[in-house]
Formats: structure tokens, sequence, C-alpha cells
């Protein structure tokens, strides 16, 4: 399976999935459907599926418009999203598998950006390969979704089941926002020589105009301040001895950075 990244809208990210054996496709999180169909048209491949992680407009803008081109293809949501989700035909809970070509997808409920926010999953194949995590708005490239509909304790929960994913998973996080997001962690994490280094590489990038995502899952471990609320030095910063205190006061930093 190959994960091809558009770009779409501000600085949202589209994922297309293509199965060249099969020549079918499916796409996360489709915010505009014109990155989406110039794609499949290059490809020449049918799209099969829709995989949304949550309702919000700039993750399933382009759902009806697809459905339209595609009208066989199937749409994947959580549960709880039901009626929120253009064109929904599927609502997966947390365990849920589905098959995608030859891969199987796992799903995470992740509420805390959303009530009804999932992650797709796609562990990997044979040893030492890659799995690829699609975790909309709940994990970032340095940071972590604002909780619009969740509670600290939710959020940590969700992040905690991904962040028990291997090492060597690649994190398909659906915005552009890695610069900022270290940006701000220096500030409560500005001791974490990883994170020092990751941030000068990432300036690097995006002076270059290149792409952030996918990141490691292995790096976010060691330099996200949203994966590391049991760290002392983090827990020194905002002045809590809690894990989910901490957390709730990282976050409400981050909201007014």
């Amino acid at each position: 399976m190959e994960v091809i990244r558009l770009q779409a809208l501000a600085d949202n990210y589209i994922f297309l999935l293509y199965d060249s054996t099969l020549n079918i496709a499916a796409v996360v999180d489709p915010a505009e459907a014109e990155p989406v169909l110039q794609q499949l048209t290059q490809l020449n491949a049918d799209l099969v599926a829709i995989f949304n992680t949550h309702h919000h407009r700039d993750h399933v803008g382009a759902n009806l418009q697809l459905i339209e081109k595609f009208p066989q293809l199937t749409v994947y949501g959580g549960s709880e999203d039901r009626g929120r989700i253009p064109g929904q035909q599927v609502f997966l809970d947390d365990g849920s598998r589905v098959q995608f070509a030859d891969r199987i997808v796992e799903v995470f409920f992740v509420p805390g950006h959303t009530r009804a926010h999932i992650a797709y999953y796609f562990p990997p194949k044979q040893a030492g390969e890659m799995g690829d995590l699609f975790c909309g708005d709940t994990l970032f490239a340095g940071g972590c979704g604002r909780l619009m509909e969740g509670t600290p304790t939710q959020m940590v929960n969700s992040l905690e089941k991904l962040r028990a994913l291997p090492d060597n998973t690649q994190v398909w996080c659906a915005h552009e926002y890695t610069l900022k997001n270290l940006q701000f962690a220096l500030t409560v994490d500005g001791s974490n020589t990883e994170l020092q280094k990751r941030y000068h590489e990432v300036q690097a990038y995006r002076r270059q105009g290149e792409a952030t995502v996918p990141s490691l899952l292995g790096v976010e471990k060691l330099t996200n301040p949203f994966l590391r609320w049991e760290q002392p030095s983090l827990q020194l910063a905002v002045n809590s001895h809690d894990a989910v205190q901490t957390f709730a006061r990282i976050r409400g930093l981050k909201d007014k950075f």
C-alpha cells in the first residue's frame, strides 16, 4: 500500500491509500475533492473507500462529491458520529477491524478533540516494516488537537492508546502544524535536547517548503509534550504531579500560545 499525501485548504493533508496490484484507492479525511480526483486520474484508479476520523468540515467536505463520482465506494466513520458525517455507511467502534486491499485496519476510539473521534492503524505486514497511523486531529507532529468536545481525561486516555503503538509507526496527522507546535513545546520542555534538535530540523524543512508529515511515533514520544505528561520536568513546568492535570495545564498554555 502506497500512501500519497495531498495538500488541501490552508494547511490540511488528505491521504490517498493506493494499492497498485488491484488498482484501487481509499482516502482519509477528504477536505476537498479536486486534489483527490486529480490523483485518481493520474493513477487511473477506482476509489473504493473513505475513512473519516471525525465530522469536522475540513475532514469530510468532499465526501458527497466523491460519492457522486464513485457511487459504489464505502464511507467509514465512528459510531458516535452517526448523523454527522455525510454519506456514512459503516459505523466503527474501538477494536473494529476493516480490510482495505491486502491490509487490515485496526480502529481506535480516541475522543478528546471531538466526542466521536477515531483513528485508523495499519500494522506492518511483516517484521522490520513500518505501521501507519491515521490519527486525524487527535495527535499532531509535536502537538495534539484542541479539546473541542472532550475532556482532558479522555484525551490522555486516547493519546495513551496511540503512544502504546510501536516506535516505528508513521504518524499521518491531518495538518501541517509542526513548526508552531515545536515552538510551543520549547516553552515547557526547553531543556529537552531531542526537542531542540528536532526544532532546528523542522525549521530547515519548512524553509525549503517541505512537509513534516509523516513523523515517527518514536520521535513523538521523545519530543511531543502531549505524550510526556509523566515527565518530572514537564510536571515541574506546570506545577503539577498529576498526569491528567499536567496534560490539561500544558494544553491550556498551548491554547493561548
